[in-house]
């Protein structure tokens, strides 16, 4: 009896120095719960026992218990720090703090949803059957298989192989199809990124021009330009870890506004002198973006009519922060279909059919190796410019999220590549797995 008490005592001291000591990120950890379980199950049709099992079972994340009501989600960690996140229809799930109003107006973008009888990718019909007689479908079956394999190591979801703008494979686990929404995470990025291209080659934006913040215009930050933002390389403070209390958690799990946390940040080197991977930065460009138009209603359409529902992709939703921001950083939702549209229509230099969204020259801007990124990083494209992958080709460049989301584009290969799941390197090896697709194309 003596030590059964002696080992609940222990039990309980290790439970109480454990929550001492992680007490200040309780709020992160039960926001992240909320969030994720918020968003999977409204916008990715999971069901809330697999959030549990997956999505939110790692690292400190699995202390969370969450549950789900109508349109709200709950999490709290030991019945300490609950956190509430609400779906909105059109602006998907958003964290809330005691001032959010949930009978309060709000406005939403329209959809540009149009009906054709074309075939895949340029439509919404089924793909034509093609054969490719350089194709060897059985090694190329082969290698997704492989990416399959170690479930519970490698983690993959989906994997979608399309060449020469037809998908010559596709593979989902048991519970994802054709149909379900998934979390780009950071290929987040990469949408925000392009929307500036469109308004480029529409002549109502040059990304050379300086950032219209007010704030910066009294101090050496005032010389900061879009293009330094689009790139990286402002040279303002920014920390970019997710384990721990920091800039980037603190803007997603306790900001009402996600647009200002970089705004508020002092300049560490001037422009260009460091590249400092930053949400913050991706999350001010969503809130330049805004300053574009005349109406907040604007705003929220553009993204929708000049560029997700224009090549079809229907499935995507772009979530917003509590005041309607986008949040370019983290939270773009698409089918794996979907996500291939994105890097096909960066396979054809910005043509979809035929009409033009955005310049060639644009693709040559965000596949230029950004200054002391050692050759990984464009604008808002990761790149393999200096063969990070040694065995793919150093033209791919590619949307990267959180747990491996990819959408690889292989210009010389005519390919796009997109994988989904909830691992990423080591565990997942990229590089193997190109490579074995690749081989099955000669």
């Amino acid at each position: 009896m003596k030590n059964l008490k002696r080992g609940l005592f222990f039990f309980l001291f290790v439970i109480v120095i454990l929550l001492y000591l992680n007490y200040p990120k309780l709020n992160l950890i039960s926001g992240f719960a909320s969030k994720s379980m918020a968003s999977s199950v409204f916008i990715g049709k999971q069901t809330a026992e697999s959030v549990s099992l997956n999505e939110n079972n790692f690292h400190l994340i699995k202390m969370a218990d969450a549950t789900v009501n109508t349109n709200t989600a709950t999490s709290s960690v030991f019945g300490l720090m609950k956190r509430k996140s609400v779906y909105r229809e059109g602006l998907g799930c958003v964290l809330v703090n005691d001032d959010y109003n949930e009978n309060e107006p709000y406005q939403k973008p329209n959809r540009f949803i149009k009906k054709d009888t074309l075939p895949y990718p340029f439509g919404h019909q089924k793909e034509k059957d093609t054969i490719f007689e350089n194709v060897d479908y059985g090694k190329l079956n082969a290698a997704i298989e492989n990416s399959f394999s170690e479930p519970d190591v490698k983690k993959t979801r989906t994997v979608l192989v399309a060449y020469k703008n037809n998908i010559i494979s596709e593979k989902y686990i048991d519970g994802f199809n054709e149909g379900t929404s998934i979390l780009g995470w950071s290929m987040s990025k990469s949408i925000i990124a392009t929307l500036y291209g469109i308004l480029q080659y529409q002549g109502k934006l040059d990304v050379n021009s300086r950032a219209p913040i007010a704030e910066w215009q009294k101090d050496d930050r005032k010389n900061i330009t879009i293009n330094h933002l689009l790139r990286m390389q402002s040279g303002l403070a920014w920390e970019e870890d997710y384990t721990k209390i920091s800039d980037v958690t603190k803007m997603l799990f306790l900001d009402a506004d996600m647009t200002k946390a970089q705004i508020q940040k002092e300049a560490i080197a001037k422009p260009t002198e460091v590249w400092n991977y930053s949400s913050g930065t991706s999350n001010l460009l969503s809130g330049i973006l805004k300053t574009q138009f005349k109406t907040h209603q604007e705003y929220l359409d553009f993204p929708y009519q000049q560029l997700i529902d224009k090549i079809g992709m229907n499935s995507m939703l772009i979530e917003a922060d509590m005041n309607g921001n986008y949040i370019g950083s983290s939270y773009a939702w698409a089918t794996t279909r979907d996500w291939a549209k994105f890097g096909l229509l960066y396979l054809n230099n910005g043509k979809w059919g035929n009409e033009r969204l955005f310049d060639e020259d644009w693709v040559k801007y965000i596949t230029k190796p950004t200054q002391h990124s050692n050759g990984t990083y464009g604008g808002h494209f990761w790149l393999n410019a200096n063969g990070k992958y040694p065995d793919v080709p150093k033209d791919m460049y590619s949307a990267n999220g959180f747990q491996g989301q990819r959408v690889f584009i292989i210009p010389s290969k005519d390919l796009v590549i997109v994988r989904t799941g909830l691992a990423e390197e080591p565990d997942f090896n990229i590089n193997t797995f190109l490579k074995e697709i690749l081989s099955a194309i000669n």
